[in-house]
C-alpha cells in the first residue's frame, strides 16, 4: 500500500489518499511511526473493502445488483448490506422522504448543473424525473437476507450515507489496533475521537460557503462531524441559485439553504442527516434536529445568516 504517511508533529501522523471518488484523510496520534501506518494499513483496507460493496462503478457490486434485478426479483445480499439499507429507510421515514437512497433513478438529463443550463423543467417534467424514487418501493426480507426494489428502473445509491459509514467503520478499526486519538475525514465528513497532544478536543472548523473559510469553530471528541452545502455544485437562473441537490418529492433543486452542517455521535448518520435538513429547510429542519438526542446542527442560509439548533454554542 502507498506510504505517503506525514508526521505533522512527534506522534501525530497523517495519510490522505482518494477514495470513493473523494480525498479522504486519516490522522492518527501514535507511539511510533509503524503502529500509525499499519493502522492506517487496516483502515484504508476496510473503507475499499465497503467501497467494493456499495459503489454504482462495478456492475459485480451488490448495489449493481439490486439495481439490476428491480421489478424482477429479490436479490441476497450480505448482513452488512441489509443492515445499511435498513437503517437508510429509517432516515427516510424521520425525514419525511427528503433522505431517499432510491434517488440513483433520477433522470439526470434534466440537471447537468453546467454553465449551458439556464431555465428550469415545468413542474410536470421535474415531478416525472422523481417518480420512481420511493423508499417504501424497497422490500426487505429479514429472514431471507433479500433486497427487492418493487419498480423496474428504480436505483440505490449510497451517496448520501456511505462515506459517513466509511469513516466510522474505519475509525472501529482504528480503536482496535490501538490508536486512542485521531480524526478520519472523509472529504468533510468527519469522526474525531480521543484528544489533541496537549489533552484537549479537537478543533474543527464550519466553513463560510463562500469563502470556504472557518467562520467558526467546534471542539469535538468522540462525535462526528458532516456538512452538505450548495456551494460546489449550483447554478443561477433568474437571479435564484439552485442548489444540485434535488427534492426527491418535488423533483426541483432546493434554495433557501446555502450549508447544513450536522454534528452526532456517528458520522453515518451526521452524512445522512445534513442533506435532507437542506430539502426541508430552515424551519423544518431544526425543529426535527431539536427534537432528537445528542444531534446538533448549523445552518447559513442564502442571505449568510446562520441559524442553529439548541443544545449548541458557536464560538
Amino acid at each position: 500500500m502507498e506510504n505517503n504517511l506525514l508526521a505533522i508533529s512527534p506522534n501525530l501522523y497523517k495519510r490522505a489518499l482518494r477514495l470513493m471518488g473523494n480525498m479522504f484523510e486519516i490522522s492518527v496520534l501514535a507511539e511510533a511511526e509503524l503502529q500509525a501506518s499499519e493502522s492506517i494499513d487496516a483502515a484504508v483496507a476496510e473503507m475499499q473493502r465497503i467501497e467494493r460493496l456499495f459503489t454504482t462503478f462495478d456492475p459485480a457490486s451488490q448495489t449493481n445488483q439490486i439495481n439490476a434485478q428491480a421489478g424482477i426479483q429479490p436479490v441476497r445480499v450480505d448482513r452488512e448490506v441489509f443492515e445499511l439499507i435498513q437503517r437508510s429507510i429509517r432516515i427516510s421515514e424521520l425525514t419525511s422522504g427528503a433522505f431517499d437512497i432510491t434517488y440513483g433513478s433520477i433522470d439526470k438529463r434534466l440537471w447537468n448543473f453546467d454553465t449551458k443550463m439556464s431555465s428550469l423543467p415545468d413542474k410536470e417534467t421535474a415531478k416525472k424525473s422523481v417518480r420512481l424514487i420511493n423508499y417504501k418501493n424497497i422490500i426487505l426480507d429479514n429472514e431471507a437476507g433479500t433486497v427487492f426494489l418493487k419498480e423496474k428502473g428504480m436505483r440505490i445509491g449510497f451517496g448520501g450515507i456511505g462515506k459517513g459509514y466509511a469513516a466510522d467503520q474505519a475509525k472501529k478499526i482504528l480503536k482496535d489496533k490501538g490508536i486512542t486519538s485521531g480524526i478520519v475525514n472523509a472529504s468533510g465528513d468527519l469522526s474525531a475521537w480521543g484528544h489533541q497532544q496537549n489533552g484537549k478536543p479537537w478543533t474543527i472548523g464550519i466553513a463560510d460557503p463562500d469563502t470556504k473559510n472557518p467562520f467558526s469553530y467546534v471542539n469535538i471528541t468522540n462525535m462526528a462531524v458532516a456538512t452538505s452545502g450548495n456551494y460546489e455544485k449550483y447554478v443561477t437562473i433568474g437571479g435564484q441559485r439552485y442548489s444540485h441537490t434535488i427534492d426527491p418529492r418535488t423533483g426541483f433543486p432546493v434554495t433557501g439553504i446555502k450549508s447544513v452542517t450536522i454534528i452526532s455521535p456517528y458520522a453515518e448518520l451526521s452524512d445522512a442527516m445534513a442533506t435532507p435538513v437542506m430539502v426541508m429547510g430552515t424551519r423544518v429542519g431544526l425543529d426535527l434536529i431539536n427534537q432528537i438526542n445528542s444531534i446538533a446542527c448549523i445552518i447559513v442560509d442564502d442571505a449568510n445568516k446562520i441559524h442553529h439548533s439548541q443544545n449548541i454554542q458557536l464560538k
